[in-house]
């Protein structure tokens, strides 16, 4: 829990200082390179809040959850030419830097939680 924590907590700072993610420098015409938001879907964040909440909530709310994120981010990707339009530039900057802070008030927590267990 503390570790995943931690993990979360570093993907926030990139987030509030960079605006994105730095994972080494850019690769032209390669096919093995992974889209950017991949770590964020699938990273250790994402794996680390499923194990917490299998743990604390049950195989049932899990899934349930897990199902409601997959719908989220579908209608999210599937919309972003027109959400980007709205927002913008600067609109898409203040959006990240928002929910940055919210991931790293849940990282803050998985360590708080981790150190009152143990």
């Amino acid at each position: 829990m503390i570790a995943g924590g931690i993990l979360l907590f570093v993907v926030s700072i990139e987030l509030l200082t960079h605006g994105g993610l730095r994972f080494g420098g850019t690769v032209l015409d390669e096919s093995g390179v992974v889209p950017l938001a991949f770590p964020l879907l699938a990273g250790p964040g994402a794996i680390t809040s499923v194990i917490l909440s299998f743990q604390t909530a049950g195989l049932v709310v899990t899934i349930l959850s897990i199902t409601i994120v997959i719908l989220i981010t579908f209608s999210v990707f599937y919309s972003t030419a027109p959400l980007y339009r709205i927002l913008g530039r600067r609109g898409s900057f203040i959006i990240t830097r928002v929910f940055a802070i919210m991931i790293a008030a849940i990282a803050v927590q998985y360590v708080v939680d981790g150190l009152k267990t143990i």
